[in-house]
């Protein structure tokens, strides 16, 4: 008897889960209860037994893919009579002279861009951990990808050898499409035969992938060149063919075009128009000889290309610029109840914790609490309407070595209290530092801190971070002479000081509106209730 196993239904708001790993091969023998396979979703990542006894006859759907609640992602067959490996039914075909890579003696696994959230398309590789004919462990980090939502590092999924390396660094490729080849065993590479499948053949999912990585390949042998699935197609919507796609110079690793390059050449292209036109190569030549006929007058000069990382901060600064219409706000706090506070209890805290005690904890809590009383500064706009969140979601700003910024957000802080956001906080600035974020600690932030003042700086006018509306930009706390009144009489004494300064939306938050939120965060701070730590 076949059945089926289905996505579960983790949570009444869940309608999708991604398959993480597979516990089982196709074939292997499963007993009931035995893990088959993990799950990831928007709330949760769990291992998913086997329902029955039996064999794993099929797989559906593959890891790193996205499926709806109820899909059949297995078939398990369970009659011993017909317990038998059996394949998928082969569709016709027909042999072709494409050479291909394959493997003597042992497995060869394709390694594929994984999706990193629902809206990312396509990664771009910004690090080659291991070099072809390395030796690479399960789990030991491969290469490091860069998308829209998340800078991470992605692990090897069997141990083997690094066989081919498809996709070079600072390139981009599409979700699903093969960036290198592993070898699970000890073995030799040679060229065979290659299958195509015929077109009236229904395929799988793990062929379709197979087949649209393969065109890529059939290009290779007409121009004697290979091209990324993302080059190819960014060719063939602008009309560019092959004899002028290889006149494109690449950049990337073997002097492939990468998706900058024929990006860059169209807009040279469109730019030259009614001009005269050289090719990418000529120009260099032109450039460079420009450069050097400018080198004895303009000596100490070096262009450095701007990263992933910050071409995205720049992307974002400025939609954001574009966007809203910032207005900046500041107020001083007297930080002096908090900070005595920390200075008697820094010690034990780190013990029983096992962090650091800082400022910020305190300062979200307040944050939080100005948040839950004024709702439009945790709210967005989508054209004339307003969106407001039901929940806080608040993003903490870490900056990443050498020059860069992330935002992960800490998921439900309105429900967290103080060591619960000291530990949150802690916690986000390890895995941004280390590269171990994942899409969801960066979506669906609704206001944003950002510690300015950890550099000494004692107040600026952040940009907000989009959709949101507001964010709160955080000075140094500075010792400072102010003036007190003790006893109806006015005096100078010695206090730690903070400025606070509030960028908001003025196309939603007035002054008023801005101004009472911070009142509010500084009454809180300054009168802080420390028997509720």
């Amino acid at each position: 008897m076949k059945v089926e196993v289905v996505m579960p239904k983790m949570g009444e708001s869940i309608n999708e889960g991604t398959i993480i790993k597979w516990h089982k091969k196709k074939g292997e023998k499963v007993k009931k209860d035995e893990i088959l396979f993990e799950i990831s979703t928007d709330k949760v990542d769990t291992e998913i037994p086997s329902p029955e006894d039996g064999v794993l006859a099929e797989i559906k759907v593959f890891e790193q893919e996205t499926a709806e609640v109820g899909t059949v992602v297995a078939i398990i067959e369970t009659d011993s009579e017909n317990i038998m490996v059996k394949d998928e039914p082969k569709p016709k075909i027909t042999v072709e002279e494409i050479p291909s890579t394959t493997q003597v003696g042992g497995e060869l696994i394709d390694i594929v861009m994984p999706k990193m959230g629902e809206s990312v398309m396509e990664g771009t590789v910004i690090k080659w951990h291991k070099k072809v004919g390395d030796k690479v462990k399960k789990d030991e980090i491969l290469f490091e990808i860069s998308t829209d939502k998340v800078d991470t590092e992605v692990p090897s999924p069997l141990e083997g050898t690094l066989t081919e390396i498809l996709v070079g660094e600072n390139e981009t490729a599409e979700v699903g499409a093969v960036v290198a080849r592993l070898t699970t065993s000890s073995g030799i590479v040679k060229q065979q035969k290659k299958e195509k499948l015929t077109e009236s053949e229904t395929l799988t999912t793990h062929q379709r992938v197979e087949k649209q990585v393969a065109k890529p390949t059939e290009e290779k042998v007409e121009v004697n060149r290979f091209y990324s699935p993302l080059v190819l197609n960014i060719a063939k919507s602008e009309g560019i063919e092959l004899n002028e796609l290889d006149k494109i110079t690449g950049t990337g690793i073997g002097g492939r075009v990468t998706k900058k390059d024929i990006l860059s050449y169209i807009e040279n292209k469109k730019q030259s128009k009614g001009k005269v036109v050289v090719t990418q190569k000529e120009e260099k030549t032109l450039i460079e000889e420009a450069q050097q006929a400018k080198m004895p007058t303009e000596t100490g000069v070096e262009i450095i290309p701007m990263d992933n990382l910050r071409q995205r901060i720049m992307y974002h600064m400025v939609n954001s610029r574009d966007t809203s219409v910032h207005v900046t706000a500041v107020i001083e706090v007297d930080m002096t109840k908090i900070h005595n506070y920390i200075l008697q209890n820094r010690d034990s805290f780190n013990e029983k914790e096992g962090i650091k005690l800082t400022y910020m904890p305190f300062i979200s809590y307040a944050v939080i609490k100005g948040l839950k009383e004024y709702p439009y500064l945790n709210a967005s706009i989508d054209g004339n309407n307003i969106v407001l969140k039901k929940f806080i979601n608040l993003g903490i700003a870490v900056a990443v070595e050498p020059n860069g910024l992330i935002v992960p957000n800490i998921k439900r802080a309105d429900e967290k209290n103080i060591r619960g956001l000291a530990k949150a906080i802690a916690e986000l600035g390890f895995k941004a530092r280390n590269k171990k974020l994942l899409p969801e600690d960066i979506m669906d932030g609704t206001f944003t801190i950002t510690n300015y003042g950890v550099f000494g700086s004692l107040f600026g006018t952040p940009i907000i971070n989009q959709p949101e509306v507001g964010i709160l930009g955080v000075g140094a706390v500075t010792k400072k002479a102010v003036v007190v009144e003790i006893n109806g009489l006015e005096t100078i004494a010695i206090k730690p000081m903070m400025y606070l300064s509030l960028s908001h939306d003025h196309r939603l938050i007035d002054g008023m509106l801005g101004g009472k939120f911070l009142k509010l965060i500084k009454d809180t701070l300054e009168n802080f209730d420390t028997d509720i730590i």
